[in-house]
């Protein structure tokens, strides 16, 4: 198994969800998106931008950070946004009921690192950080060729 990667500069939100608006009509149900960076890197931002292109009619896309999952219907799957940020450890995560939803739904998970070394191999990682700039960041994609 081979892993890839592409990187991205993004020099505005405005271009980080151009960015998301791009990548979300090619996710398909089982597709995993795993999101680490610092917290204010624009994980929410990234995954907010990307569920509102699946969805069918326009909604509020509010951030988990403390319901820890929000479940969407989206246009063609189900649509699952995790924030695993205030978990204490991976064997909450299967009261969240998030492992089914890794093979039932499109998935978007926020650090993922409370995955522990469970995390499935098809998963597409997003790394954002800042860039030089206030506004920029800087994504690296990888993903592993199976």
């Amino acid at each position: 198994m081979k892993t890839q990667h592409r990187d991205a500069h993004s020099p505005s939100p405005e271009h980080t969800k151009t960015l998301a608006e791009t990548l979300a009509p090619t996710l398909r149900k089982g597709d995993l998106v795993l999101l680490s960076g610092p917290i204010g890197a624009g994980k929410s931002h990234f995954t907010r931008s990307a569920i509102h292109v699946l969805l069918p009619v326009p909604e509020d896309v509010p951030s988990p950070t403390y319901t820890l999952v929000q479940t969407y219907t989206g246009k063609t799957a189900e649509i699952w946004h995790a924030d695993l940020y205030r978990l204490s450890n991976a064997s909450e995560i299967h009261e969240l009921g998030l492992w089914a939803a890794f093979d039932d739904a499109i998935c978007f998970v926020e650090w993922p690192d409370r995955l522990g070394n469970t995390i499935p191999e098809r998963a597409l990682y997003i790394d954002i950080k800042p860039g030089l700039e206030d506004d920029a960041r800087l994504l690296r994609f990888s993903w592993s060729d199976n």
